[in-house]
């Protein structure tokens, strides 16, 4: 299978055809790509908000359908706020609507506080409080590395995925996948630059620190 390079300098940053734009144009596999790398964090925020994990889908297609129906009007109306921010408040609104036909308040993750805490975040407020959340950068990061997956032969992925994210040396993966020290070292750098391409299409690339480890990955973007 064939594998896609990355941008050569390595670093995050602005495209010429942004996520976004593609979206906006109706392309499916950008959208299909959106859909990948935020879906796990919309379904974070709907357990966070006391969702049952049985209902979680559900709130999260009426998210995504919002998100087409009005992606338009949010790239012509922006001014300065994140699509992430964006993409909250549609969940807040959809989590709101789903509570209102069960006529009833959440009984998990936290039950009826998470859902209050939830809903006493202001709007103006909504942006801020997703961007700075480390670990929803993480589930972000590991959205993207879902979306980029079959990009790549399964020795390449296994070999990246036990060298960064599992955290063992180069020589023990290189052993246990019968390549060298060299080709696992390869396999981690390439994966890694078509990561940091991928992230830096995300309309809220900026936010992204290059240098941090993020939780639940062991990825530090920078390496």
């Amino acid at each position: 299978m064939a594998e896609r390079s990355g941008n050569s300098n390595g670093l995050v940053g602005p495209t010429s055809s942004t996520l976004l734009d593609r979206v906006s144009a109706r392309d499916e596999a950008a959208w299909r790509r959106l859909a990948t790398v935020y879906s796990q964090l919309v379904l974070y925020w709907c357990r966070s908000a006391g969702v049952r994990r049985q209902d979680c889908v559900d709130v999260c297609q009426e998210v995504f359908r919002s998100v087409a129906q009005n992606i338009d009007g949010f790239r012509h109306s922006q001014s300065g706020g994140s699509f992430r921010g964006w993409l909250r408040t549609i969940t807040r609104s959809k989590v709101i609507d789903h509570f209102r036909r069960q006529d009833r308040q959440p009984a998990a993750a936290g039950g009826s506080q998470a859902y209050q805490d939830f809903l006493a975040i202001p709007d103006s407020d909504l942006s801020s409080a997703a961007d700075s959340s480390d670990s929803e950068n993480a589930i972000l990061v590991k959205g993207a590395l879902e979306s980029i997956r079959n990009e790549f032969e399964d020795r390449t992925w296994r070999a990246f995925w036990r060298a960064t994210v599992d955290g063992q040396r180069s020589t023990a993966v290189a052993e246990s996948l019968n390549m060298t020290p060299a080709a696992v070292r390869q396999a981690k750098s390439r994966v890694l630059r078509r990561l940091r391409e991928e992230l830096g299409q995300l309309p809220e690339a900026e936010g992204l620190n290059m240098q941090k480890t993020y939780p639940f990955t062991g990825i530090t973007l920078g390496r």
